[in-house]
């Protein structure tokens, strides 16, 4: 068999939860039979950039002042490369222009991935596109995956005919890993009280402003804490001045981009996940893959829970029953049989999607 080439239309290849995901997958991929190649629209550098060129992949960076001038060059580029029968998108409402560039192109086979839940936008011309890319993508894509169900309702108004595939972590590596971890953050450091993490870009979506209300009414109560938030984004600066302006330096620390983070989870007390909204977040696959208690807001779908116990759900309507529940008795991690049984059953390991994947493009 030919070695088949699948294109992934990706913004950047930046260690979030979609990307992650797909170097997930890319990982365990057979890549004698399927080689991954990355459209991206920057030329940044990305997190996984290296990696990708390491694994055999290519990083294809088409740049464009607006959609349609992006949507012309993919379509220039896809005609002048014939070798790519497949393209999967992963850019949720976007993904609109990337099918209808492929369909220009004579792409028979064009997959819309849905990684959220809403593209986090109110405006009456912002709700005018929203229903065009919608009904774009339905029409156009050949194949939909998604990764929750709440996801596939979002963006294909419904989960029939739409692969649910889960956004899968290495189980047992991540199992390992963590066992050896329990002390990660306290070698590093010398912080003393409640180790809290928060991983996710830094944007409005992520909603860092509420996760330092809840660091200033920690502090306020005179309990012991340090609140690391691992990403980078647009509103470093902003939040970097807050965290001064109410006087958190000794509590908030910024770790940027980092490659350890499942060593500072399997170390951390809690997580925190305040977000305004999310599909199905790989970081808390991973979080309750290594024990962690994650609080998570409750505009966040409900298929996050993997009945470990380790994920309680919260009104971003107040802090305190944050505060409460960051404060209060300590939680009893499920065992690492437990916990592996469970992930493996629920379809959250990444080698077994690989080959669920695999079996899509090559059916294709």
């Amino acid at each position: 068999m030919a070695l088949q080439r699948v294109l992934h239309i990706v913004g950047k290849m930046d260690r979030a939860g979609a990307e992650t995901m797909l170097m997930n997958l890319y990982r365990h991929i057979d890549h004698t039979q399927i080689q991954f190649d990355f459209v991206t629209f920057t030329n940044e550098v990305g997190d996984y950039d290296e990696e990708i060129n390491n694994l055999g992949g290519k990083i294809i960076p088409i740049l464009a002042k607006n959609p349609i001038e992006r949507m012309v060059r993919l379509r220039h580029f896809l005609r002048n490369n014939p070798q790519y029968e497949i393209v999967h998108s992963h850019m949720l409402l976007s993904n609109a222009f990337h099918l209808l560039a492929s369909k220009y192109a004579g792409i028979k086979h064009r997959i819309s991935h849905s990684h959220n839940t809403s593209n986090g936008k109110s405006g009456i011309l912002e709700k005018v596109y929203e229903k065009w890319a919608i009904l774009t993508n339905r029409q156009i894509a050949t194949y939909k995956i998604a990764c929750g169900k709440s996801a596939a309702n979002y963006l294909f108004g419904n989960t029939k005919e739409v692969l649910i595939l889960p956004n899968a972590v290495d189980i047992q590596g991540v199992i390992k890993l963590a066992k050896e971890s329990q002390d990660y953050i306290r070698e590093e450091s010398d912080e003393q009280g409640i180790k809290i993490i928060q991983v996710g870009r830094l944007n409005e979506v992520k909603n860092h402003q509420f996760s330092l209300k809840i660091a200033q009414a920690l502090k306020s109560k005179d309990i012991a804490f340090t609140m690391y938030i691992a990403g980078q984004g647009s509103l470093y600066d902003i939040l970097k001045q807050q965290v001064a302006d109410l006087s958190l330096m000794n509590n908030v620390k910024f770790l940027g981009v980092r490659t350890d983070i499942t060593e500072l989870m399997a170390s951390a007390d809690y997580m925190i996940m305040p977000s305004l909204h999310e599909g199905f977040p790989v970081v808390l696959v991973e979080s309750q893959s290594v024990g962690l208690k994650a609080l998570v807001s409750d505009q966040v779908s409900k298929e996050v829970d993997l009945r470990l116990e380790l994920v309680d759900f919260l009104s971003i309507d107040s802090v305190e029953p944050w505060v409460s529940a960051l404060s209060g008795s300590k939680y009893v991690s499920p065992s690492e049989e437990q916990t592996l049984e469970t992930l493996k059953s629920k379809g959250f390991d990444a080698s077994t999607n690989a080959q669920i994947l695999s079996q899509v493009y090559k059916g294709l």
